[in-house]
Parts: C-alpha cells; structure tokens; sequence
C-alpha cells in the first residue's frame, strides 16, 4: 500500500472514530416506550426486523455467490429449463409461514390497542389551531395547552434569540396534560376547526382529531416523567408549534393537583359571576389559592 493510500485510511478511521460520541445521540430506531403496548409495538418492530434481516442475507447472499461462482469469465453456462415445481412451493410456503409468524403477535397487539374498557380515568382533548385543550369530565377541570412562552419568543423572525438555547425549543407548554402513572387513561379525542393529530411516540398512541368526531384511544404508561410529541396532520399555517405534552405524577400528587384545579377554577368562577364591590375579596381568594398551589 503506497503512502498516500496509508495516510488516507488512518485519517478516515480517526475521523470515525472522533465522530462516535456525535452518532451516540442519533435515535436511529424507534423508542422502546413507558406503557406495555409501546413494548409490544416495539417487539413487534424487532421481529419484523430480524425476519427482513435474514431475509436480506438469504437472498442477496445467494445473489452475489450466483453471480461470482457462475460468471461467464469461469466458463459458466446458463441453465436451459422452463420450471422447477420444488421452487415454487417452497417460495410459497415461506413467505406464507412468515407472514403467520407477524400476523398473530400484530392482530394481538390491534386488539389490544382499541380495548379502552375498564379506563380509571377519562380526559377529553380538543384540537384548535394551534392548541389543545384538555377537559377532566369527572371533575369539570379544563385548560388550554400552547407553546411555551420561551419557544413562542424564540421562533419570531428576528428575534435575535438562539433556538439552540432554548430547552426543549418548539416542544414545551404552557401547561402540560398532566395524568396518574399506572392509570388506565380513557383518551377521547375530537377538533373544533380542522383536522389535527395527537401523537405521544413513548406511548406508542396517534390518532386523529377530527370535527364531529370522538375518536378513543388509552394509554397506562409505567414511569413518572415528562413526555413529549406533536401535532402530526397539516393543519395550517403554526402546526409545527402545538406541541404535545404530557406529565405523569405519582396517583397521590395528581389527587393533589385536580383537587387544586378544582378549587381553582371555583374561585375563579365567583370571581367572573361576583358583584363590583366583592371582586377585590376575590382576586384576594385566587391569589391565595395560586400561592398554596
């Protein structure tokens, strides 16, 4: 090997391997999820994966073993005959078998996707251009959900702010859909002007929000967090800035929380029905309810 050739392999392995730590944060297959159906949908993704993966080597290896071993340039001839009954089965039956080996653990999984019975909890989500609104039908609590104030900054022209400083940019709310972990949550999902679509990667859910419609879906997710997704259907001029997300407590903590909600927007319900000359006490009653909360 010359030197110049010497010289040019030892740059490119440097350069891979100094490009290591930036590829450790490429998501490059689909996450793994925090509720049991975002685990099956993702071992369902891994066996479909392998499958094509022996697929692709069985195949395209006995391409390139064809090719190589039966050339012109070795003296190979081609083959005279018309068909091969043996051939045809077998590639029959094995995509047949294949096709069973994915169809059962998948019809599984559908079933088990649309089973939205048995729901502890209820949340009823509205899509607006760009917003969601989230309503508690058990309890009456109801917010709207927008971009977070910091983003919504961030993403004028010529703001003269750095995206990259912002975390989470174009992917936080003001106020997220906050729900109980180890919960069977009852989604039931509808639009009041288009059609928009509430997607939550880590739960393995997206579904459609469409005026006139209820659409159900559910989730019970496993792991307190935060967890974010977006709006996935066009639905006009903002829809790349009505994020979704969504905060799952502890069951005592969101007790805790719908019951401050609850009181909340009591308050603020005598403040807005109140005579003149008692709207003072009440704003006095919000703030104290704000401060505890």
């Amino acid at each position: 090997m010359s030197i110049s050739k010497r010289f040019s392999a030892a740059v490119f392995v440097i350069a891979s391997l100094t490009s290591i730590p930036a590829l450790a944060d490429w998501a490059l297959n689909m996450p793994r999820g925090v509720t049991d159906i975002s685990h099956k949908v993702f071992d369902m993704h891994m066996l479909a994966f392998w499958i094509m993966c022996v697929v692709a080597v069985v195949v395209f290896g006995a391409m390139f073993i064809s090719i190589l071993n039966h050339r012109k340039s070795k003296g190979a001839k081609a083959a005279d005959f018309h068909e091969s009954v043996a051939v045809e089965v077998v590639w029959t039956i094995i995509p047949f078998i294949i096709l069973i080996v994915l169809a059962l653990p998948a019809a599984r999984t559908l079933i088990a996707q649309e089973d939205d019975s048995n729901a502890e909890l209820t949340v009823k989500i509205t899509g607006y251009q760009w917003k969601w609104q989230y309503e508690y039908p058990e309890s009456g609590v109801s917010f709207f959900s927008s971009l977070a104030e910091e983003s919504r900054n961030a993403r004028r022209l010529d703001s003269g702010i750095d995206p990259n400083t912002i975390e989470n940019y174009l992917l936080d709310v003001d106020k997220p859909l906050v729900i109980p972990v180890d919960t069977k949550v009852r989604l039931l999902l509808t639009a009041n002007d288009v059609i928009h679509s509430w997607w939550m990667p880590e739960f393995a859910i997206k579904k459609d929000a469409i005026p006139g419609f209820i659409n159900t879906m559910w989730t019970k997710v496993n792991e307190t967090g935060t967890y974010r997704g977006q709006c996935t259907e066009l639905c006009g001029r903002d829809h790349g800035f009505m994020p979704v997300v969504v905060k799952v407590v502890e069951k005592a903590e969101f007790n805790q929380w719908l019951a401050a909600q609850v009181e909340s927007q009591d308050v603020q319900k005598q403040l807005a029905e109140a005579p003149q000359d008692t709207v003072e006490d009440a704003e006095k009653a919000s703030a104290k309810v704000i401060a505890a909360n």
